[in-house]
C-alpha cells in the first residue's frame, strides 16, 4: 500500500527534565500568551550590587526568574498576596523567595537586595522574510548611544512567539548586549504559518539580521544568530545566507534530524540497560521509520508491518521511543494516515549541515549539554572535534551532568529526571561569545573539547 501524504515533523524536542511529553501537534502553541494577570511584572531588574534578575512571562500561571548563574524558579501569588518560589522546574519551595512590588513600582526584593526594572531601548519593526512574508520584529539595546555587539535570536521548534516568550531580550541587553528577536511565521502577528522547514526558516533568520543592522544603525557592532535546539540547523544555515560576526548554538546538532530519532532510539534502549546486539536490531527497525518518514510516507507500511511483526514479541520493543518511530510502530496504519494532515510542518528530513558546517568562516561556538536526551551529543561531539582539527572556526564547550536546554538535573530512583536550573557559566558563555567571539576564563563546569586549529 503506498500513500503519497506528509506524515513529517514530529520534532517537538521536547525535554524530559523540563516538562512531561507534550501530546500535541508540532507548533500547537503557536497562540500561547503570557498569564495577564502579572504580566505587567516582566522586566530585567538591576540589583544593588550591579547584578541582574530576569521575570519573565510564563503561558499558564505565575512568571519565571532567573540569573546570570543559572539559578532560576517559578514564582506564583499565593492566598496572602505573597509570592512563592520554587526551585528550578520542581515543585519544591525552596531558594530565592523574591517579592515584586506593584506593576507601577517596576521593584523587587531578592535576596535582601532591592531592584528597579531597567528601561532599554526597545524598537519594533516589521520586516520581510522568505517569500515575502512580513514577520513582526524587535530590536532591543542597552541604554547608551555606542555600538554594541547584537544577537539576533533563532527559535526552537516551539510555537510559541517569542516576542512574549524569549528571555534573552531582556537580560542580554541588562549584560551589554544587543538582541533581535521576532515572531516566527505564524505566531505574534507574523504572517505565514507554522513550519520546520529549514531552508525558510534560515532565510527568514538571514532577513532578520539584516533588519537588525538596519534598525541599529550606528549602535550595530558585532552582529551574529544565537539559535538553540532545532535552531542549531537554522542559525547556521542562515550565517551562509548572510554576513555575520558569530554564531552561536545551544544544544543543537550537527547531523540531519533524522539521526537524531535513530540515537534517541539507542539511547531509551541504553538506558533500560538493554546491550549491542539489541541496539542492532532496532536499528534495523530504525532504518525503516526512517525511510517511511523521509519519503513522507510514499514508501508504504510494507516495511512497518514487517518490522512490527519481526519484533514486536521482544521484550524490549516497549522500550523504543525516539522522535518519531515508537510513535510509528504502535499506532494503527489508519491512525497514521488520520494525524497526518496535522502533523505535516514541512520538516527539512533530508537536510544535512556538514557541507553548510564545512564552508562557515564566521565563528561558530557550540554549547552542548553531556546528558542530553532530546538531543544526544555524541555524533555531534565527534563531528565538531573533527571540524575543528581541520582547521573550521569551531569551538565546542560541552557541560557534564546536563540534559537539554543546558539545565541541571536531579534524578529519582525511577530514573526521572527533575531540572533544577541551568548550568552556571552558560549564559556568561553566551554573551562572551556575542561580545569578542572567544571565551575567556571558567564557565562553571563546562568542558572545552575543541577549539579552531591554529
Amino acid at each position: 500500500m503506498s500513500q503519497s501524504w506528509l506524515i513529517a515533523a514530529l520534532t517537538l524536542v521536547v525535554s524530559a527534565v523540563a516538562v512531561p511529553a507534550l501530546a500535541q501537534a508540532p507548533g500547537a502553541d503557536v497562540d500561547a500568551r503570557p498569564d495577564p494577570a502579572v504580566a505587567c511584572h516582566v522586566g530585567v531588574y538591576r540589583l544593588d550590587d550591579g547584578s541582574w534578575v530576569d521575570v519573565a512571562p510564563l503561558a499558564d500561571e505565575g512568571l519565571r526568574w532567573r540569573r546570570l548563574d543559572g539559578s532560576t524558579g517559578r514564582m506564583m501569588l499565593d492566598a496572602r498576596g505573597q509570592w512563592v518560589s520554587t526551585l528550578g522546574f520542581t515543585a519544591r519551595v525552596e531558594g530565592p523567595q523574591p517579592q515584586l512590588g506593584s506593576c507601577e513600582e517596576g521593584r523587587i526584593a531578592f535576596e535582601g537586595q532591592t531592584g528597579r526594572r531597567l528601561v532599554l531601548d526597545v524598537r519594533e519593526t516589521t520586516f520581510v522574510g522568505q517569500g515575502g512574508t512580513r514577520l513582526k520584529g524587535r530590536l532591543i539595546l542597552p541604554p547608551g548611544d555606542g555600538p554594541v555587539p547584537i544577537m539576533v535570536e533563532v527559535h526552537g521548534s516551539e510555537g510559541a512567539n517569542a516576542l512574549d516568550f524569549n528571555a534573552f531580550q531582556r537580560f542580554a541587553p541588562a549584560s551589554g548586549v544587543g538582541v533581535f528577536v521576532y515572531a516566527k511565521r505564524g505566531s505574534g502577528g507574523s504572517e505565514g504559518g507554522y513550519t520546520q522547514d529549514f531552508h525558510v526558516l534560515a532565510a527568514d533568520a538571514a532577513a532578520a539580521v539584516v533588519e537588525a543592522r538596519r534598525l541599529a544603525g550606528d549602535r550595530a557592532g558585532r552582529v551574529g544568530l544565537h539559535g538553540a535546539s532545532q535552531g542549531g540547523w537554522i542559525a547556521p544555515l542562515a550565517a551562509s545566507l548572510t554576513r555575520v560576526d558569530f554564531v552561536t548554538v545551544g544544544f543543537g546538532l550537527a547531523y540531519g534530524a533524522l539521526a537524531e530519532d535513530s540515537d534517541q532510539v539507542m539511547l531509551d534502549l541504553k538506558a533500560k540497560g538493554w546491550g549491542a546486539d539489541v541496539l542492532e536490531q532496532a536499528r534495523e527497525i530504525t532504518d525503516v521509520t526512517g525511510a517511511f518518514i523521509a519519503s513522507r510516507g510514499a514508501v508504504g507500511f510494507d516495511g512497518l508491518e514487517a518490522v512490527r511483526a519481526k519484533y514486536r514479541a521482544q521484550p524490549w520493543f516497549a522500550d523504543i521511543k525516539g522522535e518519531f518511530t515508537g510513535l510509528l510502530l504502535n499506532t494503527p496504519n489508519d491512525q497514521i494516515v488520520a494525524m497526518a494532515p496535522v502533523l505535516d510542518v514541512g520538516t527539512s528530513w533530508d537536510y544535512d549541515p556538514l557541507p553548510v558546517l564545512s564552508r562557515l568562516d564566521a565563528p561558530m561556538l557550540w554549547i552542548q549539554a553531556e546528558d542530553d536526551t532530546g538531543a544526544p551529543p555524541e555524533a555531534t561531539r565527534q563531528r565538531l572535534i573533527d571540524l575543528a582539527a581541520q582547521g573550521r572556526p569551531v569551538t565546542l564547550l560541552e557541560y557534564p551532568d546536563t540534559d537539554h536546554g543546558i539545565v541541571r538535573f536531579e534524578t529519582t530512583a525511577d530514573g526521572k529526571r527533575t531540572a533544577i536550573g541551568y548550568a552556571p557559566g552558560y549564559y556568561q558563555a553566551v554573551l562572551d561569545w556575542a561580545r569578542t567571539g572567544r571565551l575567556g576564563g571558567v564557565y562553571g563546569d563546562g568542558r572545552l573539547l575543541a577549539t579552531p586549529r591554529p
